[in-house]
């Protein structure tokens, strides 16, 4: 009788032993997967993020050396003017009772013929493919002629992106002799801007005029500053003017329609847009 009672309860035992065993099994399955999802949310997290920890962007789940881009800095690109003028006025600058035409179409090349706003487009549009093979995000207020909006737009449109901004033009004068590269800045006591946008706008001018006139061998007129600019008057980011030579001069406005020259310009505004930031760092 007692033997029977013994294997009754080893019997129960066994069974009892079996069910813990399975539940600590389920626990452990539990875990374990919970543990998976952890680690791949952190992944999932830091797909972005390099060894380095720089940003990227990746093209694909599998993405390639060619297929990482750094996101380095934000650089918004104004070809000046339109093909047509705006000559309704505005202020130049915020607060300001003083006003200056909306937007003007801009000067033509005394030898070509070819019209500022023509010639400032084709330098942006070589400049957006330089910044972007350097890695910057690039913004342009316009891609083609037909852009209707006034300096003070311009600017406001900058304003929404934390990087600087460029506005490409090319000069004239009265004396056909006149030739070289300048940039406009704010002066220091411009009413509109901070100080430290002032200095920041004066420190990127200096650098493209530069870099510019460095790479492409070309006079150095120094940099302007002046409050009488509405688009920078009205920016509250680094900003710059950027003379890319005188259509007026004869030799200067052929050089400025040569395809070489301009990527020279282009790349010359872009090493001094890399300096700007190389120092702020």
């Amino acid at each position: 009788m007692i033997t029977k009672y013994l294997r009754g309860f080893f019997i129960v035992l066994t069974i009892c032993i079996s069910i813990i065993g399975l539940f600590g099994c389920s626990r452990n399955e539990s875990s374990k997967q919970s543990s998976e999802i952890k680690t791949t949310d952190i992944n999932k997290k830091n797909k972005d993020k390099n060894e380095n920890g720089d940003i990227v962007r990746n093209d694909g789940d599998k993405p390639s050396e060619n297929s990482i881009t750094r996101v380095k800095h934000i650089v918004v690109i104004d070809a000046g003017h339109q093909q047509y003028p705006i000559n309704e006025h505005e202020s130049i600058g915020p607060g300001s009772s003083e006003t200056k035409p909306k937007l003007s179409s801009g000067t033509s090349g005394i030898t070509t013929g070819i019209n500022e706003y023509q010639l400032t487009l084709d330098v942006s549009l070589k400049l957006k493919d330089e910044f972007n093979s350097r890695g910057y995000e690039v913004v342009m207020i316009r891609e083609n002629n037909d852009c209707p909006l006034s300096n003070r737009e311009r600017a406001e449109i900058a304003n929404k992106y934390d990087g600087v901004f460029l506005r490409i033009h090319a000069n004239s004068d009265q004396n056909s002799s006149t030739r070289g590269m300048l940039t406009l800045a704010p002066r220091a006591d411009n009413q509109f801007m901070t100080s430290e946008n002032i200095n920041d706008s004066q420190r990127l001018s200096k650098n493209v005029l530069d870099s510019m006139a460095l790479e492409t061998g070309a006079k150095n007129r120094g940099v302007i500053n002046t409050n009488s600019m509405t688009g920078i008057n009205w920016c509250k980011i680094p900003v710059t003017i950027v003379e890319m030579g005188f259509m007026s001069n004869p030799e200067e406005d052929l050089l400025m329609q040569n395809n070489e020259y301009q990527q020279k310009i282009v790349k010359g505004i872009a090493n001094g847009v890399d300096k700007f930031f190389d120092e702020s760092n």
